[in-house]
């Protein structure tokens, strides 16, 4: 159902609004690169300072410019169940292939709290459900036991995990099953995730260097382990570089300077640092792309 490189996408601005000219060349562009899919309005796509109105427009756009190019997993958490279950009825209305769905943060739930929450996500509408794991943001990790019993509903079909944590992807197949998809939300360790049973990268890096990150992620699904190495050693840089500071600053960096977007982020992430700039371009020369 869901394989292989999704950017998280980024949501362009300008001048404090959406850009939304600038967001259908990004979708038509990841068309052309090979992503598999795109997610929008994730952290990566900003959604904390996302009004609703907005929200709902990038998602409806993204869909739209795709053109069943490619898969859309539309951002559709919160930590507020009557508010995600407007957002994922939003994201099935618009045309969307599935839901992201992130841990309610802040909260900080019983993992109890998470199987009542994502259950009433999954009765609201018929979209697939991908759990969003990333207990470092939401404070709250769900559990491998929590996510099997979660797995048995119809449309809680897989995970972002972002927990770094490899020896999760075998605990998830032993509590979830085999075919429970597992989709690594960390780019460094995305060979290993892979390796270990993941099936693909809802990606940051692959907002910058989507061919490299597709052409990645088809080398280890298909067995080339030699290839995924060459080209984890072409991205990691990279990797390591827009994670100096917030990804999604880093990404629209990386991006502006390919001139494909500004890198107009919304308060409170401000732009990156001059140092940190240096660490970008010096990995953007490196893996060819400047």
């Amino acid at each position: 159902m869901f394989k292989g490189s999704y950017p998280a996408l980024i949501t362009p601005f300008k001048d404090g609004e959406l850009d939304l000219d600038t967001l259908k060349k990004l979708v038509d562009w990841h068309a052309d690169q090979g992503s598999a899919g795109l997610v929008p309005v994730g952290t990566t796509g900003e959604s904390p300072t996302l009004s609703h109105a907005e929200h709902n427009t990038v998602v409806a756009e993204v869909v739209r410019a795709s053109a069943g190019r490619m898969k859309v997993i539309a951002g559709a958490g919160s930590n507020y169940t009557r508010e995600g279950i407007e957002l994922i009825q939003h994201a099935q209305a618009a045309g969307a292939d599935g839901a992201l769905v992130v841990t309610p943060y802040y909260n900080k739930p019983t993992q109890n709290g998470l199987i009542a929450h994502f259950t009433a996500m999954h009765d609201a509408s018929d979209l697939p459900i991908i759990i969003y794991n990333i207990p470092g943001r939401s404070v709250v990790d769900m559990l491998p036991a929590t996510m099997g019993e979660l797995a048995k509903l119809p449309r809680i079909v897989g995970v972002k995990d972002a927990t770094g944590d490899l020896a999760r992807v075998a605990k998830q197949r032993m509590t979830c099953g085999p075919d429970f998809i597992q989709m690594s939300g960390e780019d460094a360790t995305a060979l290993g995730f892979n390796a270990m049973g993941g099936t693909g990268c809802i990606s940051v890096t692959a907002n910058v260097a989507p061919k490299l990150c597709a052409d990645f992620q088809n080398a280890t699904l298909e067995g080339d382990m030699t290839r995924a190495l060459e080209l984890q050693d072409i991205l990691m840089p990279l990797h390591i570089a827009i994670f100096l500071e917030p990804g999604v600053c880093g990404a629209k960096y990386a991006l502006s300077k390919l001139g494909l977007c500004s890198d107009e982020v919304r308060l409170p992430l401000t732009p990156i640092s001059d140092d940190t700039k240096a660490h970008i371009d010096a990995a953007l020369v490196h893996a060819g792309l400047l």
